[in-house]
């Protein structure tokens, strides 16, 4: 088979597309026909060897794919060949024409979600879940800000919590970003490019402020967050890309909360994706692909998930 290898860290042209042996499944494994992998920043930092968990050369990158179940070992009985599935993590990588899993790194894709849909599924909506329901525990009727709502993980946290019962207020850098995030179910759209953006949210919550943030790029607006939460608010960090200076007396005066979120249990996974397996099913998931690249070209998504105006989920078809 074909598939991405890294065989040293560094800029994206460290990926090479090559031939390699085809994987064959043990006890409890399968091996998916990908026909999608998704693309996620994560992955940029893998590669570039900055990430705190570096794997060992030479590999294949990618955790999230949509395919068909290939094969299936000794003892595997939920899934069998033929099967139309989603990945929650890979034993081989995802960038790949086949990869090897554990078969509870599996889940049924429905028949009205595309493979290229199902590549977008795994990292942002489990993400999205996690920090809305897990971390900063959102009910019916508070608001959120979604900071970055265009990108994968941002349109998740809008769908999600729409369909929750939230106020949702979205931030875009562009107009076809923000009517995007005004499709998914955002009540507001902010242009995150504007000077004193933040402001409009005095009158939008009527002085209040929001009770949850979901911030994408912590080291960019987390000190002017804590300006903007309500009373008792909180602050979900998905991600970050440097250092950050806060003023702490914002923090107090709100009584405020900054939750950190990184990788999750295996329990905590299986709740997600019990939740977004019903929210695909009812139609209240939709992931948005922005798009579509064959593998080969893995480097310029890997450059254009970083360094583009995001929309959407960036995906490879082998």
């Amino acid at each position: 088979m074909k598939a991405i290898r890294i065989h040293e860290f560094g800029p994206p042209e460290v990926m090479k597309l090559e031939e390699v042996g085809d994987p064959a499944p043990g006890p409890g494994q399968l091996v998916v026909r990908v026909r999608a992998a998704g693309v996620n920043p994560v992955e940029t930092y893998i590669r570039a060897g900055t990430y705190a968990v570096k794997p060992p050369l030479p590999y294949t990158p990618g955790a999230d794919a949509a395919g068909e179940v290939a094969a299936v070992g000794a003892g595997v009985a939920r899934f069998k060949p033929g099967d139309r599935i989603y990945t929650a993590g890979t034993l081989s990588g995802a960038y790949a024409q086949l990869t090897l899993c554990q078969a509870d790194q599996v889940y049924p894709l429905p028949e009205t979600i595309t493979f290229a849909q199902g590549a977008a599924i795994n990292i942002p909506y489990a993400t999205a879940y996690r920090a809305l329901f897990e971390r900063a525990r959102v009910h019916a009727g508070q608001t959120v800000l979604v900071h970055g709502a265009t990108g994968a993980v941002g349109i998740a946290a809008v769908q999600f919590a729409a369909a929750a019962g939230l106020t949702v207020i979205g931030t875009g850098g562009t107009g076809r970003g923000r009517q995007l995030v005004r499709e998914q179910g955002a009540a507001h759209v902010l242009d995150h490019r504007a000077p004193g953006y933040l402001d409009a949210l005095a009158k939008l919550t009527a002085g209040r402020g929001v009770d949850v943030i979901l911030e994408m790029l912590a080291n960019v607006n987390l000190g002017r967050d804590l300006g903007v939460l309500a009373r008792g608010g909180t602050v979900a960090v998905i991600g970050s890309r440097g250092e950050v200076s806060i003023n702490p007396r914002l923090l107090m005066q709100a009584e405020g909360t900054i939750l950190g979120q990184v990788s999750g249990t295996s329990a905590q996974y299986a709740q997600a994706h019990a939740a977004i397996g019903a929210g695909l099913r009812a139609g209240t998931l939709r992931p948005i692909v922005g798009q579509e690249l064959p593998l080969a070209s893995a480097p310029q998504a890997h450059h254009a998930v970083i360094e583009s105006p995001a929309y959407g989920k960036i995906v490879l078809l082998p």
